[in-house]
């Protein structure tokens, strides 16, 4: 069941607040909990009934064994509980390794040593990677005694909770258990209001946005992937819409997660804020899913000694630290190539940063060619490194990469061509040539990234629009060295505020939204 889908929005969601609300007015709290629980697993179901007992038996286990752990008369026993830990980190990887990466390493054993090894493939279960990385946070907080004794219908909550169960925020147990167990926001009315809002922006996003300009991207990978050469502007065209369609997607589906949340009363982690805006890597992957990157910081990059190591190895965990966030993301080579990149790209800025204070020629270069440069840099960087992200293999990838670096040709629609009159002759001396038919496709692909381009730069995100009224549970600060500014002006004209004419707005895109349901699309971020 989509959040972007008629049944979630018209039935299940509403239904769901109301009964819960029903349920906590006459029974109590504690019977609400419970109640919302059996929503969620309901939700969950909805998908395959069939991998509940999963998702169940993840649950038993490790709310169990973090209750061993955190027990008071192990505390001193280290070498018990680090086996317990242990082991119990290792059955959740078995898992998710089993599900998601054995396939992916028959197919590689295959190829190395020339067998013909036949296994079924194997369906990934729904949110695996989600709620597995909540559940060994929970095991390594229960180890270092920072969890609390929690019930278990609240720890059910914890990790099946519908709004974030498929695709995050990655949550933490201390953010959401002594919410469930107090309830920071009880207006009701208050909260429905503002959680619609918040709902409504993120699905016209996904559906009027980033839907919008995925019929610009999916053909030109699926023609790279069939071999074909596509021409600079095809190339970049495609790249540039899948990079503007993954954004308004996972930044969407972040928002409907975070306003449906809210309808119950409860503020989700921040996961998204404004990643394009960046002016280097670093800052990128503050703002680009926040919790995935809180995680990887907190349970893999300090362990491995974070920058407490020297500089040299400082580099090595980050790598390391990198390569495995793109494993995770999946079970394709395509996908380490991207991690190993973005590892590549932060190495590249820590190191600038160690040197740039010595190189006094910077201090003559004006702020805002300076701002502009590194916010070129860092956006073709990324969008670079998408290519791998969203190709099927790295033949597709490479294929994409030669085109967008002119490989292939450069080249216009010969429609266009002709009504540039004289200068279709001056380009033909730069060697840009034309083709016959694609006019409408390569004017409408071009549009859409102007009109998104404005958005993404110039616009406040939904946390800056929502921020007198708790959008979620931490607040960003920009730092004004790190980002591209929104205008003040702007910022304040598209502030929300209970009123008329915020509530008009908050309608109409709903509208629009809802209206656009007509082609239900998966998340992209669901096949993780």
């Amino acid at each position: 069941m989509l959040f972007n889908s008629y049944e979630f929005i018209l039935l299940f969601l509403p239904l769901s607040v109301l009964l819960y609300n029903i349920i906590k007015n006459k029974y109590g709290l504690e019977v609400s909990i419970k109640g919302l629980v059996f929503a969620s697993l309901f939700y969950y179901g909805w998908w395959n009934p069939s991998y509940l007992l999963l998702l169940l038996l993840s649950i038993f286990f490790n709310f169990y064994l973090g209750r061993h752990l955190s027990a008071p008369k192990y505390q001193t026993k280290k070498t018990y509980k680090k086996i317990l830990l242990t082991f119990g980190i290792a059955l959740n990887l078995i898992a998710i390794g089993y599900f998601k990466y054995f396939n992916f390493f028959i197919d590689n054993l295959n190829t190395l040593t020339s067998n013909s090894i036949i296994v079924e493939t194997i369906i990934l279960p729904l949110a695996i990677s989600f709620f597995t990385f909540q559940q060994i946070a929970y095991l390594v907080d229960a180890y270092d005694g920072i969890t609390h004794e929690y019930k278990f219908s609240h720890y059910m909550l914890f990790v099946t909770f519908f709004p974030q169960l498929i695709a995050g925020p990655i949550v933490h147990h201390k953010e959401m258990l002594p919410q469930f167990m107090q309830p920071i926001n009880t207006n009701l009315s208050k909260n429905i209001i503002i959680g619609m809002t918040i709902f409504s922006i993120g699905l016209f996003k996904k559906t009027i946005l980033a839907d919008g300009i995925a019929p610009y991207a999916t053909p030109v990978f699926n023609a790279a992937e069939q071999g074909e050469m596509l021409t600079f502007f095809q190339a970049w065209g495609g790249s540039l819409a899948y990079t503007m369609q993954l954004y308004f997607d996972f930044s969407g589906y972040s928002d409907m997660a975070i306003g449906a949340a809210r309808l119950f009363g409860i503020v989700l982690p921040l996961n998204f804020y404004s990643p394009y805006k960046a002016l280097n890597i670093i800052e990128f992957w503050r703002r680009w899913h926040i919790t995935l990157s809180r995680f990887l910081r907190d349970y893999l990059y300090i362990p491995l000694g974070g920058n407490r190591v020297g500089r040299h190895r400082r580099y090595i965990n980050l790598m390391v630290t990198m390569l495995l966030g793109g494993l995770w993301h999946g079970a394709n080579w395509t996908f380490i190539i991207w991690g190993g990149l973005h590892g590549l790209y932060l190495i590249i800025n820590h190191t600038w940063r160690h040197f740039k204070t010595k190189l006094t020629i910077l201090r003559f270069i004006p702020d805002k060619l300076a701002k502009l440069t590194a916010w070129l840099i860092t956006f073709i960087a990324v969008v670079v490194s998408w290519v791998f992200f969203r190709s099927t293999d790295v033949d597709t990838a490479i294929r994409i990469l030669e085109s967008m670096m002119g490989m292939n040709g450069i080249a216009i629609p010969n429609a266009i061509a002709a009504r540039l009159g004289e200068w279709n002759d001056i380009l033909m001396q730069w060697g840009i040539t034309s083709y016959i038919g694609g006019g409408k496709t390569f004017i409408m692909t071009y549009l859409w990234l102007f009109i998104l381009f404005i958005i993404i730069v110039f616009m406040p995100n939904t946390a800056q629009i929502m921020r007198h009224f708790n959008y979620s549970l931490k607040e960003y600060h920009d730092k004004e060295t790190e980002t591209v500014n929104t205008h003040p002006f702007i910022k304040h004209l598209l502030t929300f505020s209970i009123n008329k004419r915020c509530a008009f707005f908050s309608a109409l895109i709903a509208c629009f939204g809802i209206l656009a349901l007509t082609n239900v699309s998966e998340f992209l971020y669901f096949q993780f």
